[in-house]
């Protein structure tokens, strides 16, 4: 197989796509719009925010040139299959992303959950250069790959080694990102913090579900700014959740805070279920920082020193799903 574009191409029609999503043109306004009607989870000022950080943080033509300049492309074209979640709007753009740079042919199998929005951006691709078609595939099986690279659950994880494992492959489980505070926090962090949260309802691997607090934390302004947010419980499907995870603690017993949208428990494990947000105390900074690190189910560590208040779902063009390099493995076959 071989790849007619050349990378000054490839990346000339990726600097034109940002600027495309940045514009207000009524066909990518409907693909949008279809996007929010075919997942209740979609709302419009999320997948407008997706879009917007997918603009600013991948698609700049300088951000692309200096982040390319770290790799020796391949000189041999690959079919690389990728299978994309759906928990957020284009979560697997970057996948996408790394695959077209490096110049492999791509089969892709989106989600169910998000399958409007990269479809539509690769067949506007497609207008502006027709070797984009021969590139990239929408498929819905992946068969005869060379490579693969799947992003699932823990559950599907294991199906996805049972097919891809003999091949080189990256499979991507379940993971979460947790915030450190440390009683200092100002309004403006924690309202930033809250945004760390909230977005996506919680349900990115980059959102926050466990804030570590030193010992005797008073939580009261950490929920009277979180009540910024407080506009999710209007979601149907957030405020079921809501109530039914209200209603088992309460049943049960179990000690929690709320501000009407958010439920907090005390609980070690730093997955917590969509409106609840988990909180562990600590007695010493450094040996929870040393834990946190050494944790495999760890995204992202929030706070003064790591990923900054409200940046969580910002990530560089080099800042990868499960800290395992893509580009470096797609160069790399």
């Amino acid at each position: 197989m071989t790849n007619n574009l050349p990378l000054s191409r490839r990346l000339d029609l990726l600097t034109n796509l940002g600027t495309y999503l940045e514009r207000n043109d009524i066909n990518w306004m409907d693909a949008q719009d279809r996007a929010v009607s075919a997942n209740p989870w979609f709302t419009p000022a999320h997948v407008s925010l997706a879009i917007e950080n997918i603009a600013d943080q991948y698609l700049k033509r300088d951000k692309l040139e200096q982040w390319v300049a770290n790799y020796t492309l391949p000189q041999s074209v690959k079919k690389v299959g990728i299978v994309m979640a759906g928990n957020i709007p284009l979560v697997g753009f970057h996948d996408f992303l790394c695959g077209f740079v490096s110049g492999h042919h791509l089969l892709i199998k989106q989600s169910s959950k998000d399958e409007v929005l990269l479809k539509f951006l690769l067949l506007k691709l497609g207008e502006w250069e027709p070797e984009v078609t021969d590139q990239v595939t929408i498929a819905d099986r992946l068969n005869d790959c060379d490579a693969y690279i799947a992003t699932g659950s823990n559950n599907t994880a294991r199906y996805f080694e049972q097919y891809f494992g003999k091949y080189p492959h990256i499979i991507r489980k379940n993971r979460t990102s947790v915030a450190v505070l440390d009683g200092r926090e100002t309004d403006d962090e924690l309202a930033l913090l809250a945004d760390d949260v909230y977005l996506y309802y919680g349900l990115g691997c980059r959102n926050v579900t466990q804030v570590c607090v030193p010992r005797g934390y008073n939580f009261e302004r950490l929920l009277q700014v979180f009540n910024k947010h407080n506009d999710y419980a209007d979601l149907n499907k957030y405020k079921n959740n809501y109530d039914y995870h209200l209603a088992i603690y309460l049943l049960n017993r179990v000690p929690y805070m709320s501000n009407e949208s958010l439920l907090m428990v005390e609980n070690d494990f730093p997955f917590s279920a969509v409106s609840v947000l988990h909180y562990k105390y600590y007695d010493d900074k450094e040996t929870l920082i040393k834990q946190l690190e050494k944790n495999l189910d760890i995204q992202a560590i929030i706070g003064r020193g790591f990923v900054p208040f409200g940046d969580s779902q910002k990530p560089a063009l080099s800042e990868y799903a499960d800290g395992v390099d893509t580009m470096a493995f797609l160069c790399g076959l």
